[in-house]
């Protein structure tokens, strides 16, 4: 049998992932053992990168309908907002294990500058929201001649 030198900080690791998925899930509901934790409220993943012309944000929020989703811009804010509605088919004594996430979402993100409404596009593709933000004009690169 070889022997296994102890290290403190792998353990600190651990419970820094456990605090960060604690703070992340949100206020978590009262209940036993860690499938409680998966009943809280969720938040889809999301991507933000620019192109030349672009913002884009994809979020993947499956299980989601098109009609159940919202994009609202307030400003410089965009939203989104939707709900994941859990379908009742089982009974809830019949489950051995409930990880899905159901409920109510809504994230926001600050834009870096004001944008025109009209010519935002959102496109909805299996179970992924893609949202095109055009550029405002002073974000965008310029080419600059060297004279």
């Amino acid at each position: 049998m070889n022997l296994v030198r102890w290290n403190p900080w792998n353990e600190m690791a651990s419970i820094r992932d456990r605090f960060n998925r604690l703070f992340d899930d949100g206020m978590l509901p009262v209940g036993r053992g860690e499938e409680s934790l998966r009943l809280s409220a969720w938040n889809p993943s999301v991507d933000i990168y620019e192109n030349d012309d672009h913002i884009v944000i994809k979020a993947e929020v499956p299980g989601v309908k098109k009609d159940d989703i919202q994009v609202d811009l307030k400003g410089r804010v965009l939203t989104l907002k939707g709900e994941r509605k859990s379908e009742n088919e089982v009974k809830e004594d019949r489950f051995y294990r409930r990880e899905m996430s159901y409920g109510r979402f809504e994230r926001a993100f600050t834009l870096p500058g004001e944008v025109d409404p009209e010519h935002i596009k959102a496109d909805f593709k299996d179970g992924v929201l893609k949202v095109e933000v055009p550029k405002p004009e002073e974000h965008k690169p310029r080419q600059i001649t060297v004279h």
